[in-house]
């Protein structure tokens, strides 16, 4: 969902060129899918409060230091500040002291994911469904809280979502499918239904599998309980024919996260639907702009490396 796969995206301005390398950065923090260097922004929004809860989560990280939850939050306020590899380390250091621990596995995947690394990501999506294969869900609280206050997602929809992404992006289409079914068994509110549904279509319509994706859209309408996955609810809406490919496309006032969220539904409609040439320029549209590390601007890599 929206704040799943960018939480991160959300918190952070964006800079125009993604390729760009700030002053005193010391490397890339991560390489596209092309080969070219991704930079940590120069600026995000927010930065003191990011960096104050980072403090914060290290400062309770080191009165409990062996404590599962503290080396998560710590890995995850990482996360945010695009500290990516940072982040993967601290979750590979709480791994290391709780190797049964499933969140542990399940936030790595996603700073996998991030980094482009897509075949570890799977690996420890996997290993976290293992762990929690017949045990009860848990919410998993938001490190970025909607305006409600009310977290939309758990940690078992969490790891199968990004499960089924992982597979998405490396072009495994029916192991994706499967995946998002299991990810449709604990999507237990609108926001979750709609983001599930999202990545649902595109992979049964990858599979060519046409009605199968009609009916997923059958319990999509235009009023819905949405408190975060707007941008998903909107892609929605554009496959049934509700609103209109460029509607979704208004650059003017969107933000690079909504931009490579909504724009990458909008290419991916028009690949799906047989317009090659569109598909491209909208692809090309979303990788160049800042957000590198939404989810939508990486699946918009991985297409256009398939296209070439």
């Amino acid at each position: 969902m929206k704040r799943l796969a960018l939480v991160t995206s959300a918190l952070c301005l964006m800079i125009a060129n993604p390729q760009a390398q700030p002053a005193g950065a010391a490397k890339p923090e991560a390489t596209s899918l092309s080969g070219k260097p991704l930079y940590v922004p120069a600026t995000l929004a927010n930065r003191q409060k990011l960096d104050a809860d980072l403090a914060q989560a290290e400062k309770d990280l080191a009165a409990r230091p062996n404590d599962a939850e503290a080396i998560i939050w710590v890995g995850r306020r990482l996360g945010y500040l695009w500290r990516y590899h940072d982040a993967i380390a601290m979750f590979s250091k709480g791994i290391a002291r709780h190797p049964d621990n499933a969140k542990l596995y399940r936030h790595r995947g996603h700073r996998y994911i991030s980094i482009r690394q897509f075949a570890k990501a799977q690996a420890d999506f996997e290993k976290a469904a293992q762990l929690f294969k017949g045990k009860p869900d848990e919410i998993e609280p938001d490190g970025a809280p909607n305006p409600a206050g009310k977290p939309r997602s758990t940690l078992q929809f969490n790891t199968w979502y990004h499960l089924g992404l992982a597979h998405y992006l490396q072009g495994n289409y029916a192991k994706a499918y499967d995946a998002y079914v299991e990810c449709m068994k604990v999507s237990n509110n609108d926001d979750a239904v709609t983001a599930t549904s999202d990545w649902m279509w595109m992979t049964l319509m990858r599979l060519n599998r046409k009605a199968e994706a009609a009916k997923v859209l059958e319990r999509i309408t235009p009023k819905m309980d949405i408190l975060e996955n707007q941008s998903y609810h909107r892609r929605l809406l554009m496959y049934k024919g509700l609103d209109k490919p460029e509607a979704l496309l208004d650059t003017a006032k969107a933000d690079d996260t909504t931009i490579a969220t909504q724009g990458y539904g909008v290419g991916n409609y028009y690949l799906v639907t047989g317009n090659l040439p569109k598909a491209r320029e909208v692809f090309e549209k979303v990788t160049s702009g800042g957000g590198w590390n939404a989810f939508g601007y990486i699946a918009a890599e991985a297409d256009l490396q398939r296209m070439k």
